[in-house]
């Protein structure tokens, strides 16, 4: 007999924009759930081949599937009104920080009119005020993600690595919608994702920084893994000088106590060990890293409150030098 009780999730247009490895993972994992997914690419080719070919998606137990989505190039929206075909309920805005030009944020505006909510998964502090500030109408979630994922071409094959949480709440309490979080939160746990809704995002966003703005740095200028940073005593040192520099720094603008965070950090050392981080991987592919928005973030808002950040600054400058 039936269940009659079941509740039917509905399919909603969601666009990714973004075609790393997040955004990959985000975009074949919800279109394998029924969601009609469009994946919104800096470059024409990769937008091709996802158009022809699809996601190819690698799951935690090593199941390859390729799964059919939408794709084009951002470059591809050109000056007019959006037609149906690119209006969405929600964005999932992927990309990396040093992405968010104004060329970006056109294109944000054009596929955001309407109705459309915006969940923003970025590393570091200052993309909310930014994003803020150029969609002044628009519904804006703060998002958290410590899943794991690894792009394995240039184009379309992304390996999930690592189960994590997903955390996302509205950036403003007055432009946030009941129906359309609910809605999300309910497609990604169907999608496989263990999201949760939170009003307490700045405090989350500040946890995982305190994170980030160890690892990342070192790990970029030492040119290690994860698991092998903390092995020698030198830099184990100067982790735990930067981590309590930076804890002061995120606590005095109200980050509050999350247990132990210095074991906590030690730990995703442990977890992630053979991990090459996002900055290290940045760095040997000469590309632009975050660093300006993680270290330099926090650097910054440091001269904001009046406190002195010299581990920050000299890591900034550093990395920095490595690009």
């Amino acid at each position: 007999m039936p269940n009659t009780c079941e509740v039917v999730i509905p399919s909603l247009k969601i666009h990714i924009v973004g075609g790393g490895a997040i955004g990959l993972l985000h975009a074949g994992l919800l279109a394998r759930a029924g969601q009609e997914v469009t994946v919104w690419t800096r470059t024409d080719k990769q937008a091709e081949r996802l158009q022809a070919e699809g996601v190819r998606l690698e799951t935690l137990d090593g199941v390859v599937r390729d799964i059919a989505v939408d794709s084009h190039s951002l470059s591809s929206l050109q000056a007019g009104p959006i037609g149906k075909e690119h209006s969405a309920a929600w964005i999932i805005l992927t990309v990396k920080q040093s992405h968010i030009d104004e060329s970006l944020l056109h294109r944000l505006r054009r596929l955001s009119s309407g109705t459309a909510a915006i969940l923003c998964l970025q590393n570091g502090i200052g993309h909310m005020e930014k994003l803020a500030a150029a969609l002044p109408d628009a519904l804006l979630y703060a998002g958290v993600t410590s899943v794991g994922a690894r792009r394995l071409d240039d184009a379309r094959h992304v390996r999930h690595t690592g189960d994590g949480r997903l955390w996302f709440g509205a950036y403003s309490e007055d432009k946030k919608d009941d129906y359309l979080q609910n809605l999300l939160l309910k497609i990604l746990k169907t999608a496989g994702f263990r999201a949760g809704l939170s009003n307490e995002m700045k405090d989350m966003i500040y946890q995982k920084l305190l994170i980030n703005a160890v690892i990342n740095p070192l790990t970029a200028i030492y040119d290690t893994t994860n698991g092998e940073l903390p092995q020698h005593p030198t830099r184990l040192r100067l982790m735990r000088s930067l981590y309590e520099e930076t804890s002061a720094i995120l606590s005095a603008d109200g980050m509050k106590p999350g247990g132990d965070g210095w074991q906590l950090v030690m730990q995703v050392c442990a977890a992630t060990a053979a991990n090459v981080s996002s900055m290290l991987s940045d760095v040997r592919a000469g590309r632009q890293t975050e660093i300006d928005w993680i270290n330099g973030g926090v650097a910054g808002l440091a001269g904001r409150l009046g406190i002195a950040s010299p581990l920050n600054d000299a890591v900034t400058a550093l990395v920095k030098q490595l690009h």
